[in-house]
C-alpha cells in the first residue's frame, strides 16, 4: 500500500502518535508545542507522512523537516523528536466560535484503510493538551482508544 502525506502536525506521547489537523491558524503547532513542553516528542510539524508497516498506521516526518518545528513569533526550531510511531488519535482542531458536542459520539477517520479514533477540540483552549492526554491514557465508557 502506498504512503500518504497529510496536512497535520504530529507528536508522540509515550510512543502513541497524535495527529493534529485543522485549518491554518487553528492551533496545530501551538497545541503541539504545549504537548512537547509537557514531555511529548515532535514527530512532524505541518506535514506528516503516513504508511502501513506490519499492519499498523505509522507516522513520520518528511526528511526535509525532520526534527524541526515552526514556532510563530520565534522561528524554526530544532525540537526533541521521535522518528516514527504508531498513530493512536486524530484531533480536528477548530476555532472557539465553532460548536463542539459536550459528550461526542465515538468517531473515526479512515487513513490508509485504518480506522483511527477522532476528536474535535478547540486548538487554542488551555485544556486541549490535557484532553488529548486523557483521551490516550484513561479508559472511557466507549473505549475510545485501544490500549
Amino acid at each position: 500500500m502506498p504512503d500518504m502525506l497529510i496536512h497535520a502536525t504530529c507528536v508522540a506521547i509515550d510512543d502513541k502518535c497524535v495527529l493534529l489537523a485543522g485549518e491554518p491558524g487553528s492551533g496545530k503547532s501551538d497545541t503541539a508545542l504545549r504537548l512537547v513542553d509537557r514531555g511529548a516528542k515532535l514527530v512532524a510539524d505541518d506535514q506528516t507522512k503516513l504508511e502501513i508497516i506490519e499492519g499498523r498506521l505509522i507516522a513520520s516526518a518528511p526528511p526535509s523537516i525532520s526534527g524541526m518545528m515552526e514556532v510563530r513569533h520565534v522561528g524554526v526550531l530544532r525540537m526533541p523528536f521521535c522518528a516514527s510511531a504508531p498513530v493512536a488519535l486524530f484531533v480536528d482542531l477548530v476555532n472557539m466560535d465553532e460548536k463542539i458536542d459536550r459528550l461526542p459520539e465515538l468517531d473515526h477517520i479512515l487513513l490508509l484503510d485504518q480506522q483511527i479514533p477522532r476528536l474535535r477540540l478547540y486548538g487554542h483552549a488551555v485544556s486541549t493538551p490535557a484532553k488529548i492526554r486523557a483521551a490516550i491514557f484513561y479508559p472511557t465508557a466507549t473505549s475510545f482508544i485501544e490500549t
